[in-house]
């Protein structure tokens, strides 16, 4: 039986992380993931979430200016004293909220500077990172982000995360597959799935286009979590997309899911 985790980020616009808790535990909810929890103290977080009974699956590392068009630091020349003290903060953040595993976005790619060299200069990032969080029992990850949504982006594609992956040579590195944006770069959405399976630690859903709910769009999401289900997943599923309505007015594929097992 999957898991499904609320994208409070996605799922609930821009309110604070602790509105959208309240708001993710109404809807149904018990687990959650975000974008940032870091606009809020570590210890306000961790304390709404024991309030509600709820548990964060994950978070991403902080990208930089985001409203700038920044999604990270890892690949970005000159910036590697930054992003340590990025991992240093999450890492404080980790302690009080434990979730059980963080993603890291790559960043944009620069455009002077060979491909290449950014990919090694982030699977060294990776690599120091991932060591980091792992003497705190933590699993990092990295994904794909469709280079179409996010432009210049350096890790466009499943493919391009495993080559860094395979490249930082560190086991507690792991990838974060979204069905999304692996729609968006090609399809063959399960068996690509299929191909990494062994180094997936989390899955995301959106539909496409659009990004909203499953049934939305053109991905046929019953046969994925078949598929999923058949395959023996047994990470978090993050529902990351943006409600075409109502969160729970959107909810009924959910619902029909779990009717079926």
């Amino acid at each position: 039986m999957l898991r499904f985790d609320a994208n409070i980020t996605s799922m609930y616009g821009k309110l604070p992380v602790t509105e959208a808790l309240e708001r993710a535990k109404a809807d149904g909810f018990d687990a959650v993931e975000c974008r940032s929890p870091f606009d809020e103290p570590a210890a306000t977080v961790a304390a709404a979430l024991d309030r509600l009974g709820m548990r964060m699956v994950q978070f991403n590392t902080p990208m930089g200016d985001f409203a700038a068009g920044e999604r990270g630091m890892a690949c970005i020349p000159g910036r590697k004293a930054e992003f340590r003290e990025s991992i240093e903060l999450t890492l404080d953040y980790a302690r009080a909220i434990r979730p059980p595993q963080i993603n890291c976005p790559g960043g944009v790619a620069a455009p002077d500077v060979p491909r290449a060299e950014q990919e090694a200069l982030l699977a060294e990032n990776l690599a120091w990172a991932a060591g980091r969080f792992a003497e705190e029992g933590i699993r990092l990850q990295l994904e794909g982000i469709n280079p179409v949504d996010n432009p210049g982006i350096l890790v466009g594609t499943a493919a391009d995360a495993m080559r860094v992956i395979d490249a930082a040579g560190h086991p507690n590195l792991w990838l974060q597959y979204d069905f999304y944006h692996n729609q968006v770069t090609g399809g063959d959405l399960v068996g690509t799935f299929l191909r990494y399976r062994e180094r997936i630690n989390h899955v995301q859903f959106a539909d496409h286009p659009g990004r909203h709910e499953p049934g939305t769009g053109e991905i046929n999401y019953a046969f994925v979590m078949r598929e999923l289900d058949r395959a023996g997943y047994d990470g978090w599923v993050g529902l990351e997309y943006a409600p075409a309505g109502a969160v729970r007015d959107g909810l009924g594929w959910l619902d029909e899911y779990r009717a079926g097992i």
